[in-house]
């Protein structure tokens, strides 16, 4: 059997650690600009290309799919070759497929282009959290404040610029832009695999038994509070501009609620990781979040225009759970190889359901003739909310077929 080897840190400050460091950010600020770089120009695309509106939809949908589906066998792959070999090749993967995509002459070119560059991203996804643990394991909280700040920060700077590059030279530049901070950060993993300090490892075999992780209820409440948040923010970006227009207002003002909606995604990086590694039992959190979401669902269901901006801030703070997730990953696993296992089950499984949850809430609009059942829909998420977070916040582990037999320190 092969086994996986993944270093124990336990100096941040050497050379190798610190550029650890610099590829953890590298790769964070590549998990969504390839989705948010890339819809602002899929009309003018369209436009070149000669697809409609049906392509354009079958695009919007690849992303969660493809974060679900190769998120869940990227697991598989660690355990052959390793966390920094396989983030190595996932963002290889991407960056030559986004310069595919931006050298696209036909339209399914650019649909397999763009399947394979979020292959690799969803691959990036999943592994960037044990390799959090396996670096930084007494810095959990600090380091996943940090990537999901740069993760943040790529979703919005990307369609920023997105439309201005194309403008002043054109969309396949604007769209292959995106390669170069993806191939940096491949370079770095690569860098790193063959840099490794001879120092001690920990292989897959001998750092504990793999975990039941399909037999833990703990892992099973973290895939339900991290799919019912996932439907949630595909929903709220998805339908909000829809649910805000059928009531009246602008597009514009659509637009911006989008906006605002995604800037507290900032302050929950900041402050949910500090939350969940400091609280033996963080599930207030997720009581919090759902209480939000549903006071912002009801608030758009009774008066979307008297109080747009108050029910969009409590949408964007409810999704907190997000973060919760991920950091819990880590929390409530002993080993990288664990929370390796763990964050693709989560996050393979997640993500699947997710891509359902846009075409379900948008094909249920149609059918009743208002939002009022979509609305209700999401209020009643909260329930499965609930019930997965109460078994993801307790403080046992996955690896364990037991209740842990202790509480897990703060990082």
């Amino acid at each position: 059997m092969t086994t996986t080897t993944t270093p124990v840190v336990s100096d941040r400050r050497t050379p190798v650690a610190l550029l650890a460091g610099l590829a953890v950010a590298l790769t964070a600020v590549n998990l969504r600009t390839a989705v948010t770089g890339f819809s602002p120009l899929l009309e003018t695309i369209g436009d070149e290309l000669g697809f409609g509106v049906a392509v354009a939809g079958l695009l919007g949908t690849v992303p969660a799919a493809s974060f679900g589906l190769f998120g869940f066998f990227a697991p598989v792959v660690t355990r052959r070759f390793g966390l920094e070999r396989t983030a190595a090749a996932a963002l290889a993967l991407t960056a030559l497929s986004l310069l595919a995509r931006a050298a696209s002459p036909s339209t399914p070119t650019l649909v397999a282009a763009t399947v394979l560059a979020l292959a690799g991203i969803g691959a990036a996804n999943v592994v960037i959290v044990p390799l959090v643990k396996a670096w930084f394991p007494d810095r959990i909280a600090v380091w996943t404040s940090v990537y999901l700040l740069l993760l943040q920060t790529g979703q919005f700077v990307a369609p920023l610029l997105a439309v201005p590059v194309a403008e002043g030279s054109s969309w396949r530049v604007s769209v292959g832009l995106w390669a170069v901070p993806a191939a940096l950060a491949a370079v770095a993993w690569l860098a790193i695999s063959t840099r490794m300090p001879a120092g001690p490892r920990v292989p897959a075999a001998a750092s504990g038994r793999r975990p039941t992780v399909r037999r833990s209820a703990t892992a099973w409440g973290l895939v339900t509070l991290f799919a019912v948040t996932a439907v949630s923010n595909y929903g709220i970006i998805t339908w909000l501009p829809a649910v805000l227009t059928d009531a009246g207002a602008s597009t514009s003002v659509g637009g911006t609620m989008v906006g605002l909606y995604s800037v507290w995604g900032v302050l929950a990086a900041l402050l949910v990781p500090q939350l969940a590694t400091r609280l033996p039992n963080p599930f207030a959190v997720v009581v919090v979040c759902s209480a939000l979401l549903v006071a912002g669902y009801v608030g758009l269901l009774v008066a979307p225009l008297d109080g747009t901006v108050l029910w969009v801030c409590l949408l964007g703070v409810g999704v907190s759970s997000f973060p919760l997730c991920l950091t819990l990953i880590n929390r409530r696993t002993r080993t990288p190889q664990s929370a390796s296992a763990v964050s693709g089950f989560v996050q393979g499984i997640g993500y699947g359901l997710a891509c359902l949850g846009p075409v379900g809430l948008g094909l249920l609009r149609e059918y009743s003739g208002s939002w009022t059942a979509p609305l209700v829909v999401l209020c009643a998420t909260a329930v499965p909310a609930l019930v997965g977070g109460w078994f993801a916040c307790r403080p046992r582990f996955v690896d364990d077929a037991s209740p842990a037999d202790e509480t897990p320190r703060a990082a």
